[in-house]
């Protein structure tokens, strides 16, 4: 099974020359960086989110193995769905899917299941893999796309995902694929992606889940962040630290329905 680009040319260019020189203009060259066992990055279009995703990464040891979590925009397949075995081709060459880690999630959950659907036009993991492409070179993905989920369902799947990385006994890096309040000003988005963000750095998963629900935050990726903190936290994790938060504005110009942006690294 090969899974080919679905949003080359429209959230990032899909020719191998212009990306990478539009992610050298996106990735700062760090080189005092730390290890991590989760970060949260944005998804939008690079022009917008693309230096948030670029300084986040850049800072962190990218390793071998890379668990990719990211919410489900158009509804199609299981709830939690893995895409378990082939290769995802992208501008910057192929990327092979992790297929022993994928069978441990497999054997630890009962809610993570095959499905290659929700993958199929989903962009908020495919945006992720030409940051990682730059950064290292030898990887595999992991890619699960996740739909709601409540908080006892997240909790189940993020044990389950802590299990998997333990039995699999290799440094491994969950990226949690999320944008933030989605369409409201800016200083509205400002205030409510606060709120989520302050639980984030709290280490509160389940009170990150609970703000977002009872505060209306339109945290697309809530899913997927609260799932990479608790299964970080199964690992050990004690620390989460807020990279950069910016909003569209700060591409567009327009400051009166913006989409936010969250960079943060939990280690």
């Amino acid at each position: 099974m090969q899974r080919d680009p679905a949003v080359a040319n429209q959230f990032y260019p899909g020719e191998a020359k212009s990306l990478r020189r539009m992610l050298e203009g996106l990735i700062p060259n760090i080189s005092d960086k730390q290890d991590a066992l989760a970060v949260v990055s944005p998804h939008a279009g690079y022009i917008y989110s693309g230096a948030v995703a670029g300084e986040t990464l850049a800072k962190v040891n990218i390793p071998a193995d890379i668990i990719i979590l990211g919410p489900n925009h158009h509804g199609y397949g299981k709830a939690v769905a893995l895409m378990d075995q082939g290769s995802w081709m992208m501008p910057l060459g192929e990327v092979d899917i992790n297929e022993t880690l994928a069978a441990l999630l497999l054997k630890h959950s009962a809610t993570i299941k095959e499905d290659t659907l929700a993958h199929r036009f989903e962009h908020s993991l495919e945006v992720q893999v030409p940051f990682l492409q730059y950064l290292r070179q030898d990887f595999t993905i992991t890619p699960l796309v996740i739909s709601y989920l409540s908080y006892e369902t997240c909790r189940e799947v993020g044990i389950s995902l802590a299990k998997a990385i333990k039995e699999y006994g290799k440094p491994v890096l969950m990226v949690a694929s999320s944008d933030m309040s989605h369409y409201e000003s800016r200083a509205s988005a400002t205030a409510k992606d606060n709120l989520a963000i302050d639980r984030i750095k709290a280490f509160d998963p389940e009170g990150l889940y609970k703000t977002v629900k009872d505060k209306g935050i339109t945290m697309c990726g809530v899913m997927p962040a609260t799932i990479a903190m608790i299964a970080a936290q199964e690992l050990g994790a004690s620390k989460a630290e807020l990279v950069r938060y910016t909003d569209s504005g700060e591409a567009s110009g327009d400051i009166s329905q913006v989409v936010g942006y969250a960079g943060i690294i939990i280690s």
